[in-house]
């Protein structure tokens, strides 16, 4: 049988943790939100072996057919040399395809193929999945209230 000092130990163990400030801390609770939103894509994702990068490009370049490499880059926070290898990746699976530009031969131009719009469309239905999940959490006027706050920090 265990000793009362061995059982208070072990409550000690099983306490929560008091996260202090962090409770009220902005960063960290949106961080700790991004980490479960993230860990739900992950789990929706795999088997189409999307990371969130990846779907925010193939998103972007269906609301903007013929955008460029450079505009897509920059309206995305990524550097063009990792938007460059993902675009590879995407050639190489038959989803998106470059068209040089007329003016500009080492600029191109995006496009989803049919194989990529495709697929758009069942990634869409399962991110709708993961908003749907958290918005059960307000009404939408607290919905459009956050969304507009989120915007807000993201453009500084």
């Amino acid at each position: 049988m265990p000793s009362a000092r061995r059982k208070e130990k072990d409550a000690r163990l099983e306490a929560p943790v008091d996260l202090g400030r962090l409770n009220d801390s902005f960063g960290y609770l949106l961080r700790r939100a991004q980490t479960a939103v993230f860990q739900r894509f992950f789990d929706l994702f795999a088997k189409f072996d999307i990371r969130p990068a990846q779907y925010s490009i193939l998103t972007v370049i269906e609301s903007n057919p013929g955008l460029s490499q450079t505009r897509l880059a920059n309206s995305l926070g990524i550097k063009k040399p990792n938007l460059v290898a993902i675009i590879d990746i995407f050639e190489e699976r038959g989803l998106t395809r470059r068209e040089s530009l007329e003016n500009d031969r080492r600029s191109h131009a995006l496009y989803l193929t049919p194989k990529g719009i495709a697929l758009i469309g069942q990634l869409h239905r399962l991110d709708a999945e993961i908003d749907q999940s958290i918005s059960q959490l307000m009404n939408g006027d607290e919905r459009r209230r956050f969304c507009n706050v989120l915007r807000q920090v993201t453009s500084g």
